[in-house]
């Protein structure tokens, strides 16, 4: 069988998705109307730096603080919910040369209220196929799952380089990741392993202190995994750091940044000490930042307050 034979008989999701775009806005869908944006552009010297949603995770209200009692957790946050959404914000970094993607979000597998990148994508003018490079910055499922085409494992984004931190790479290709992982997160090891194996072709592995691209460095933010990397952007006088998971709650990771999230799995203590790090950095800096699970779009600044933080989104 030949190849387009083959693309004949097993539609992509991409297909499938561009499909139901078009019949939603033939038909004029009334949920396409009156909705935010799904994506956020603004500038960064001569980047220009595109947020989209891929939707938002459901999580259990504890899971937000393991090391304190729970009434404390609530008190703080005031709140009796059961749960929080926590918005999903992937960055895309537009450079002279690049369409860079920073994360692939959750795909269709991983929670139902997640997993809309592609469709956003297209919302915002923007194929598959125009992403010359995708850099993970860890190998959570919420930022590595939509790597995969559901119906065939082909990539979505075919004509990128995949670049990982190696510590990301060694930690989620290992054989016996299953076994580091804690109960409730040891079913992320094997979509990881499977999402590697096919991207191996097309992949580089980088460390703290490399360029991925002509302006953006990764920076150090492990702790949260094994080798998590923040990105610095970078063009003239202007910056804007991708934090990944470093700062997850607008509350939480602020005012009490050495509360431990479940989610801060590999050594916790480490995590503490880069969140705190980070959060002196930006504040020092007055640097903006883009927090993957803040409120969309996630673009903000750090302010002092005592001896803690608080954060500050940017106006829309």
């Amino acid at each position: 069988m030949t190849l387009a034979a083959n693309t004949m008989a097993k539609p992509t999701r991409r297909a499938f998705l561009a499909g139901a775009s078009g019949c939603a806005l033939a038909l004029g869908c009334a949920s396409v109307r009156g909705e935010q944006q799904p994506f956020h552009t603004v500038r960064v010297g001569e980047l220009e730096v595109t947020v989209v949603s891929d939707g938002n995770l459901l999580v259990p209200t504890p899971l937000l603080a393991t090391n304190v009692q729970e009434t404390t957790l609530r008190a703080a946050l005031g709140t009796a919910a059961n749960r929080v959404e926590p918005p999903c914000n992937v960055t895309l970094v537009r450079t002279a040369k690049d369409f860079i993607l920073i994360d692939t979000g959750s795909g269709p597998h991983f929670m139902p209220t997640a997993g809309r990148l592609l469709a956003n994508l297209e919302r915002a003018g923007i194929k598959p196929e125009q992403i010359t490079k995708v850099v993970f910055t860890h190998g959570h499922p919420d930022h590595l799952w939509g790597t995969l085409d559901e119906f065939d494992d082909s990539l979505n984004f075919p004509n990128a380089e995949h670049i990982i931190p190696a510590a990301e790479w060694n930690f989620w290709s290992n054989e016996g990741a299953e076994a580091l992982l804690p109960d409730d997160r040891k079913t992320f090891a094997r979509p990881a392993a499977k999402i590697l194996s096919k991207i191996k072709h097309q992949a580089r592995t980088v460390t703290p202190g490399d360029d991925v691209a002509h302006g953006l460095r990764c920076i150090d933010m492990a702790g949260h995994t094994a080798g998590q990397v923040a990105i610095e952007l970078a063009s003239g006088t202007d910056s804007l750091l991708v934090v990944a998971d470093t700062l997850t709650h607008t509350l939480v990771s602020f005012a009490h940044p050495d509360w431990t999230p479940a989610a801060d799995h590999h050594d916790r203590e480490q995590a503490v000490r880069m969140r705190l790090r980070l959060l002196d950095r930006l504040a020092t800096d007055r640097a903006r930042f883009v927090g993957f699970h803040l409120p969309f779009p996630g673009i903000g600044r750090v302010t002092r307050t005592g001896t803690a933080y608080r954060y500050e989104a940017d106006a829309a």
